[in-house]
């Protein structure tokens, strides 16, 4: 009894000083975002540019491209990681996330079309990825959909459904062979060129999907006791699955629509947040959200000023770091298992 009390109060401990660390931290990788980058920026004139002093030039920086970016990165980054959160709790598997099911996927179709096979319409790109996103989930759903539905037919069709659209994908980029170019950088995930009005697009659906997300936390609780025991407490499983990956996809479309593939972000945070603060939602979605925001921001900011003249796109670092990241956590789980 003394040990089962001891932990409770140890969790307790840990999601007090998660939920308090993370915003703090969101704050000094927001400020950091900000100053660093090929013109430095010292904290002192980071300040007087904010408040519309200072250098002109640091405040046309600062205002101009490095604040839509760092706000975009800190929107992205919360919104895979509250889907990710999300689809892992709805699928009862700690492997589900945006791009692994195909929401994602869908969303690069659309985008590759909207590129490259008809250029023209290339100023629709964001409105296409978010659209391309959400129906894949719709067909993801349709698909797995036999008078009911089950976490592991989502999956399953959801797999499926992300191979077929990688491979039209690959296609139309093979067929356009002359235009691939254009979308490559897109492909690879990153915040290059995000400005004000690109940022204005995805932040409402962003920030809505966020917002809903709070109406989501006693429905994902509840699934995770199982369907039937779900259907004993009076839920209606199959509508409330729908409706949470239907709100997993508006987030996980807001954030393909500006920053592209961006991998490992839906996976890892709300991965290594279970592990840390248990998957009691009420705690878990909002560190989710926060730690999600916090990787993008600092990935975006060490992808475009450590590695300077080059630009890194900020998927392939988050890959590169995300994927020996996740298998330390998938060892770490064993060993608690």
């Amino acid at each position: 009894m003394t040990g089962g009390l001891t932990d409770a109060a140890r969790l307790i401990r840990r999601r007090r000083l998660v939920l308090i660390a993370a915003p703090l931290l969101l704050i000094a990788a927001a400020a950091y975002g900000l100053a660093e980058g090929s013109v430095r920026i010292g904290l002192r004139e980071l300040w007087n540019a904010l408040a519309g002093g200072g250098d002109p030039l640091h405040r046309r920086i600062l205002l101009d491209l490095r604040l839509p970016r760092v706000l975009a990165g800190m929107l992205v980054g919360a919104a895979l990681a509250a889907a990710g959160a999300l689809l892992q709790g709805v699928m009862r598997n700690p492997l589900a996330d945006p791009g692994i099911i195909g929401v994602s996927a869908g969303g690069g179709l659309a985008a590759v079309l909207a590129m490259v096979v008809l250029p023209q319409f290339g100023y629709l790109l964001p409105v296409a990825a978010f659209a391309g996103a959400v129906i894949a989930s719709v067909l993801i759903y349709s698909f797995a959909w036999d008078g009911g539905s089950s976490p592991v037919m989502i999956i399953l069709a959801g797999v499926a459904v992300n191979a077929l659209l990688a491979a039209v994908t690959n296609g139309l980029m093979v067929a356009y062979s002359d235009r691939v170019q254009a979308v490559l950088p897109w492909l690879a995930g990153g915040l290059n060129g995000v400005g004000w009005q690109r940022l204005s697009f995805m932040a409402p659906y962003a920030l809505g999907g966020l917002a809903l997300s709070a109406l989501a936390i006693k429905p994902a609780n509840l699934l995770l006791l199982g369907d039937d025991s779900a259907r004993l407490l009076g839920q209606r499983v199959e509508l409330q699955r729908l409706l949470l990956i239907l709100l997993s996809s508006l987030l996980a479309g807001s954030a393909v629509s500006v920053a592209g593939l961006v991998g490992f972000v839906g996976l890892v945070a709300p991965h290594a947040m279970r592990l840390t603060i248990g998957e009691d939602y009420r705690y878990l979605l909002p560190a989710s959200a926060l730690s999600g925001a916090l990787l993008v921001v600092v990935a975006d900011t060490a992808a475009r000023s450590w590695f300077d003249p080059v630009e890194l796109p900020v998927g392939v670092l988050l890959a590169c770091v995300g994927a020996p990241f996740f298998l330390i956590l998938l060892r770490k789980r064993r060993r608690i298992g």
